[in-house]
């Protein structure tokens, strides 16, 4: 059964000063969850999380992380310009982009950022960018097809389809990419790749693992470059709904480790660093979405309205996604009643839930949203000219801190001409 890190008695406090809807992050889970990763993956001296600025681009969140030992992934300017105002520098950003502008390859080798390359073509596109290619690189990985993992009676799981996705050089591509690099002066390489999202297996790393260690030490032996370390990426997923079970982080770290001894040991490689971009893990189950009930309707269906809406969340409205409801103060009353719940957005997609069984619903109670750490507030727009909600931090000691405020209508007209 999910329960919410945030008491109702607490949110009541909460939006006397901060009025729903709002995101908030509970600082004590976002450390124990960094504090697991590391444990798990502690038996590799070189292990870094490099947290996908992507999944909640917060200095606070970010600034929680670096105290934890993490390091950051960014994927645009603004990620990077970011990730330097919060005190992240060289090797402790990794930067992984696709269709890249020469500006943001330029920043990211002021900073000293490592740049992982998604395509073949990158490679001289960044020697006439930059005029030279960085000593330490990565190149990113598509070996295409499906991803399959495990057999059940329906036979193997299909997980993603690599195949059909943009990102990522072709096997043939990542020697010629390494050949070429290793000219233009590259000393260090890493390897990365991203094959399935949100995977509730303690199998898919130590799967992925295989993939690439595997495709380390071909490529080790075929251009003769230094492979210094090898990124895992992010896919390892946390349960939305209720019934699911949690990964376990430290199988799957004696899992890869097992693999690493298996492969790169063997091929004396055993001096290479593993790093993981794991944004959803560390951050979904961290943060609630909090809005209050503000209206019902009887119709040919059972809705309640929030004062939330799909610009404070958009997964249910693109993916059908599940995010689970408490309605809070009555987490253990019957869910005897079915509700669609849905913001004010002129779409009808805008449905944070459909046929929910859910307590009795009144008017002025507090729903919170599960699991909205990580691509909720981040994915979040102005459509209708909704204005983006402020984010809290519910500190270790039980206080409150703004970490963003809510937009005003002054934002959303700052960049207009009239």
């Amino acid at each position: 059964m999910k329960r919410p890190f945030l008491t109702l008695e607490q949110a009541r406090e909460i939006r006397k000063s901060y009025p729903t809807p709002f995101h908030i992050y509970d600082e004590k889970g976002i450390r124990a969850t960094a504090r697991s990763l590391n444990s798990a993956f502690g038996w590799n001296p070189g292990f870094r999380e490099y947290f996908a600025v992507k999944a909640t681009p917060t200095p606070g969140i970010l600034k929680i992380l670096k105290q934890e030992g993490c390091g950051v992934d960014c994927s645009s300017l603004t990620e990077l310009m970011m990730a330097q105002k919060c005190g992240f520098s060289g090797r402790e950003i990794m930067f992984s982009s696709n269709e890249t502008p020469a500006e943001e390859f330029r920043l990211a080798d002021q900073l000293g950022a490592i740049i992982n390359l998604d395509d073949l073509t990158h490679v001289d596109f960044l020697r006439e960018t930059l005029g030279h290619v960085p000593e330490t690189i990565c190149c990113r990985y598509n070996p295409g097809g499906t991803f399959t993992l495990g057999e059940s009676k329906e036979g193997f799981q299909v997980m993603d389809n690599p195949g059909q996705a943009k990102y990522g050089m072709t096997r043939p591509q990542l020697t010629q990419a390494y050949t070429r690099l290793k000219e233009l002066g590259a000393k260090e390489f890493g390897l990365h790749a991203f094959l399935a999202s949100n995977t509730i297996s303690n199998e898919y790393y130590p799967a992925l693992a295989r993939i690439l260690f595997e495709t380390a030490v071909e490529l080790s032996r075929e251009t003769g470059c230094h492979i210094t370390f090898i990124n895992l990426s992010g896919g390892v997923g946390i349960p939305y709904r209720p019934e699911q079970s949690a990964n376990d982080i430290a199988v799957i770290g004696q899992g890869v480790r097992k693999a690493y001894e298996d492969i790169l040991v063997p091929a004396g490689m055993d001096d290479v660093a593993i790093f993981t971009e794991l944004g959803r893990f560390m951050l979904a189950p961290n943060g609630h979405l909090v809005t209050t009930a503000v209206h019902e309707k009887h119709i040919y269906k059972e809705y309640i309205g929030v004062d939330a809406c799909a610009a404070n969340l958009m997964r249910p409205a693109i993916y059908g996604a599940y995010h689970h409801i408490t309605v809070l103060g009555k987490e253990d009353a019957p869910c005897d009643h079915v509700y669609d719940v849905v913001g004010s957005l002129c779409e009808n997609s805008d449905k944070f839930a459909i046929d929910r069984p859910l307590p009795k619903i009144e008017m002025g109670d507090i729903l919170v949203i599960h699991d909205t750490g990580a691509h909720g507030f981040s994915m979040g727009y102005n459509y209708n000219g909704k204005l983006r909600s402020a984010e809290l931090l519910l500190k270790e000691d039980g206080s409150v801190a703004l970490m963003r405020r809510a937009e005003t209508p002054e934002d959303y007209f700052a960049t207009l001409v009239w």
